[in-house]
């Protein structure tokens, strides 16, 4: 049986290889009588008397074949003999149409090659390579056969790059450009060039590009003009806000009104300036593909997709170039052009304020699917405009007084605590009985802390930072009219809305204690003629009070001194020292017991007094308990 196996292996054999000497002499002879139809008829006469020599180097080549297929029956197509290494694509050879605009996929690392011929009257011509988003290098070169093939219909118009090629000849560099710009190639023709060659190359990663190619002189016609100065100058640089222009195109200016086949787009964004409209494209699409490459990694857990993937990719890599340019609503749909039109200049608005910008202007064929870019601008613009900070200073008293009481304003502080603790009392009182103030404490662009201010005295507790920004807003009045009572105040004297003070608290953890209430009491039975007693609410800490009178008249009296009753925001520093009757400490660490009494002395009989109690704290701003009005007795 194994040599029954052996004798049929060898008579397969045998039979292959007649098949193959018959198909490789077939072939031979059609390559010998190759070649384009222009060649003139005297080149076929030469060629017949030379068929004797031919036919020997035919039966040469015809043997060599047939070794080769006996020793390997799979003899892969792509190492052809008559193929130079590195020099003939393995895939069919592309020929580049003249006025038409070809896209090529430009794989990293690899040359593809684009051939085509002129016809014999064109005097010039020029080439344009438009890259996509990367850099590329191209060349551009004419290459010259010495004996020409035979001309025969059974060779294609696509094969016929590769006869040339393997033909005997000289080769001349015309061009090479790269870069990521738009370039183009204008010059006479080769009168003895058989073919014209362009290679491409990408170096850093997968790419794509455009080529045009036209036969005579002057411009094609296919890409729109860019002025000689191709720069996109800023006008004005504002907050929000940017200002552009430019030079008009020539492809816009030279056209009559009724036709409008031209647009100008300008894009703006915070990465880069743009070299086309594929390449802002292709930077929108990555960004959008970022968070579904993340989706695919998750549902990737085998091998299998992957290597499918890549088995698709592979045969993707070479999509036909020849295949009409998309049109420019389905290439560009994802670009939203900050303005658009014929006009030259432009206004960019809603920007950000200090934030550095790129802005790109492109001039938009819509007939033909093309554009040229101008030369990008970059701006930044300006920064808001910073308030003034008012620094206070340890323990300092400050009034702060809004202008208009009809409009929102706001006022700015800053604040830094002694001590390596860095803890410090913040301590607020607004004296407008009707007005709404907030106040916002941050750090380091944090805030920590915002509330509204009233007539009760509010206390934030700072720790931790070295600096801290306080910010005071009015934001109106919680009525149409501010009350009686607050205007009465406000015309004693105090010409302020709010006063606030800070202070460093180098031993404290916290906001110190108040008093449970800041009413003030007096006892009828203990009251006389020429004194009175007093109460209140003090606290467990030891602090001091300090009483103040002032006496009334009679008209007040009857009316009951509401004209005399001061605001709760007025400390004694408005008071003159003559009102002042007595200070004393007092501390009481059982809350509920912390309460003191004083008996006020030197009054005058029958007559109406107010009383004003003040708790004196090492931090922050004195309380002020509420005004307490006592008549003395007329008989005792």
């Amino acid at each position: 049986m194994q040599g029954e196996g052996f004798h049929f292996n060898i008579t397969d054999k045998v039979d292959t290889l007649d098949q193959s000497l018959s198909t490789v002499n077939q072939g031979y002879k059609d390559f010998s009588l190759g070649g384009i139809q222009d060649v003139v008829t005297e080149e076929s006469e030469r060629d017949r008397e030379q068929e004797g020599a031919m036919a020997l180097m035919s039966l040469s080549w015809c043997l060599s074949a047939a070794l080769a297929l006996f020793w390997s029956t799979s003899w892969p197509q792509a190492h052809s003999a008559l193929a130079p290494e590195n020099e003939v694509p393995l895939r069919p050879t592309t020929w580049l149409p003249e006025g038409k605009i070809t896209s090529i996929t430009l794989p990293k690392g690899r040359t593809r090659r684009l051939y085509f011929t002129l016809k014999k009257k064109a005097p010039a011509m020029s080439v344009t390579v438009s890259p996509c988003d990367l850099p590329i290098e191209w060349s551009l070169a004419a290459r010259t056969l010495k004996d020409k093939p035979l001309k025969s219909l059974q060779w294609s118009k696509k094969s016929m790059p590769e006869v040339w090629w393997r033909g005997p000849g000289t080769e001349e560099k015309i061009h090479s450009f790269t870069g990521n710009g738009v370039d183009t190639y204008r010059g006479p023709s080769y009168p003895h060039a058989s073919i014209y060659i362009l290679r491409l190359q990408s170096k850093q990663q997968n790419t794509r590009a455009t080529v045009y190619l036209h036969e005579g002189p002057g411009t094609s016609g296919a890409f729109p003009l860019v002025p000689a100065d191709p720069r996109v100058h800023t006008l004005g640089v504002g907050m929000t806000s940017v200002t552009l222009s430019w030079a008009p195109s020539a492809s816009l200016t030279s056209l009559p009104h009724t036709q409008k086949s031209y647009d100008y787009c300008v894009l703006v964004n915070s990465q880069k300036n743009y070299p086309s409209l594929c390449a802002a494209r292709e930077s929108m699409r990555k960004e959008k593909d970022q968070n579904q490459e993340k989706k695919e990694r998750k549902r990737r857990v085998t091998v299998w997709p992957i290597l499918k993937e890549w088995w698709w990719q592979q045969w993707d890599s070479y999509p036909d170039p020849q295949s009409p340019p998309s049109s420019l609503t389905n290439e560009y749909a994802n670009l939203q052009c900050v303005c658009q039109g014929t006009e030259s200049v432009c206004t960019v608005s809603e920007l950000l304020p200090d934030t550095q910008y790129y802005f790109d202007v492109f001039v938009i064929d819509r007939l033909n699917g093309t554009s040229m870019a101008y030369k990008g601008a970059v701006a930044r613009t300006h920064e808001e405009a910073r308030p003034a900070i008012t620094t206070l200073r340890e323990g300092e008293l400050r009034w702060v007084t809004f202008q208009d009481r009809r409009s929102n304003s706001e006022q700015f502080f800053s604040f830094h605590p002694r001590g390596w603790q860095q803890s410090g009392l913040l301590t607020l009182q607004s004296c407008g009985g009707g007005e709404k103030v907030k106040v916002t404490v941050s750090s380091k662009g944090q805030v920590l802390t915002s509330q509204p201010v009233g007539g009760d005295l509010v206390q934030i507790w700072l720790q931790g930072s070295p600096s801290y920004l306080i910010h005071l807003e009015r934001e109106g009045t919680t009525t149409g009219k501010i009350s009686a009572a607050a205007d009465t105040a406000l015309s004693g004297g105090l010409m302020a809305s709010v006063k606030i003070q800070t202070s460093s608290a180098y031993h404290r953890r916290g906001v110190p204690s108040l008093p449970s209430t800041l009413q003030i009491k007096s006892f009828n039975r203990l009251r006389g003629c020429n004194s009175v007693t007093l109460a209140w609410m003090g606290t467990e800490e030891r602090s001091l009070y300090c009483v103040y009178r002032q006496k009334l008249g009679k008209s007040e009296a009857d009316a009951g001194g509401v004209s005399a009753l001061t605001a709760p925001c007025l400390g004694p520093e408005s008071r003159s020292d003559t009102e002042r009757v007595l200070c004393k400490y007092f501390q009481e660490l059982n809350p509920r017991r912390a309460v003191t009494t004083a008996v006020i002395g030197g009054l005058e009989p029958g007559m109406a007094y107010v009383f004003d109690v003040y708790l004196m704290r090492r931090w922050g701003i004195p309380i002020k308990y509420a005004s307490k009005m006592v008549k003395t007795r007329k008989e005792c």
